[in-house]
């Protein structure tokens, strides 16, 4: 999965070595113009300056060079101008290097938070593909292409999900949207998502996977509040597919879902539902669960499934993201290069802020 292109430009551009040029010039100038100037006025002090600067973009090591080299400079103007006031100049060159060596301290203690911030970035991303996996690109005769963006920019995992799984007749494939954020809803994301790869194999009918789905979604009980009240009441939005390998058509259970869009030929079809049903979670407040829905899914079809990120992205001046406008003029024979567009101008249509967390699928049978 690619990254946005805020992102990736913000983890493509790292320091290189040539900034270390810009502290030995500072201190080679301070130097120079201290001799040139001579005794009256002592520049010594502002070599500190070096280090400062070499912390902002360096780790420890190179600060603690840039440090040793600025003390050496201090130490050649007292040299060259053994002039009066050699007692002060020795306390610059003391006050300069404790300052330095406090720099490079805290220094080695930024560093060693950026490598515990490295690791859990790292583990995020294990997570990430352990609770959202990615979808292959194909399954059986259908080509899939998939992203995931978060509301939080440096966040990985949200409380969007997807997934799909490969049964006997077909493919099923599932994209969800959890209310609420932070902790619980990765918890209920991943909960939902888990559910849905272990039981599509055995469930035979969409509507029975769906009413088993509907019982996981908030299957651990809820958490009271720091201020003592209960928390609010969890459900999962979701849309099921069943694609069928032999039949060009599909299957549909929309439980408060923003509804698919069907790109056939030059028109761009939303699939809504007959019944509509209550969200995962709340499916035992009324007496079905709700039914499969069936709309044609000819070879060269594009079934597009999305999260209410997209379609409530706002703009500048708080115009939602116009999805089934953009997407009707787009090719659509490449499901990867279609979400690639779909990503990029979201991404463009926000200014790279997401107001939450978006997931996009989209499902292209093949001939």
């Amino acid at each position: 999965m690619r990254l946005p292109w805020y992102a990736a430009l913000r983890r493509s551009w790292r320091p290189g070595p040539a900034l270390l040029v810009i502290p030995l010039v500072v201190i080679v100038m301070i130097v120079v113009t201290d001799v040139v100037i001579g005794p009256g006025i002592h520049l010594g002090p502002l070599l500190i300056v070096a280090p400062a600067i070499t912390a902002a973009f360096a780790g420890p090591g190179l600060v603690a060079l840039i440090a040793v080299a600025a003390v050496a400079g201090e130490l050649v103007t007292v040299l060259i101008e053994r002039a009066a006031g050699t007692m002060e100049n020795e306390t610059h060159i003391v006050a300069l290097a404790v300052v330095s060596a406090l720099i490079v301290f805290f220094a080695t203690v930024r560093e060693r938070h950026r490598r515990q911030l490295t690791k859990v970035r790292e583990v995020a991303e294990i997570a990430q593909h352990a609770l959202m996996r990615p979808l292959p690109e194909r399954i059986g005769p259908l080509r899939i292409a998939s992203v995931y963006l978060t509301a939080e920019q440096e966040a990985q995992i949200g409380g969007d999900l997807y997934a799909a799984a490969r049964i006997r007749s077909g493919t099923r494939v599932i994209v969800g949207d959890v209310r609420g954020n932070g902790l619980a809803a990765i918890d209920t994301s991943a909960l939902v998502a888990g559910a849905f790869r272990a039981a599509a194999h055995q469930q035979a009918a969409l509507p029975e996977l769906l009413d088993f789905l509907d019982n996981a979604a908030c299957f651990e009980p809820t958490k009271p509040d720091t201020d003592g009240t209960d928390a609010e009441e969890c459900f999962v939005t979701a849309v099921a597919v069943d694609i069928p390998d032999d039949e060009p058509i599909v299957h549909i259970i929309n439980r408060g879902h923003p509804a698919p869009l069907l790109l056939s030929g030059d028109r761009v079809v939303e699939l809504t539902a007959r019944e509509p049903a209550l969200p995962l979670g709340l499916g035992g407040l009324a007496r079905t669960g709700g039914k499969a829905d069936s709309f044609p899914f000819a070879p060269g079809d594009l079934l597009l499934l999305y999260t209410d990120g997209v379609i409530e992205a706002r703009d500048a001046g708080g115009r939602f993201y116009p999805l089934a406008e953009r997407v009707a003029g787009w090719p659509r024979t490449d499901p990867g290069g279609l979400i690639a567009r779909l990503r990029d101008d979201l991404t463009a249509h926000v200014r790279g802020r997401l107001g939450d967390d978006a997931a996009m699928i989209a499902i292209l049978r093949s001939a």
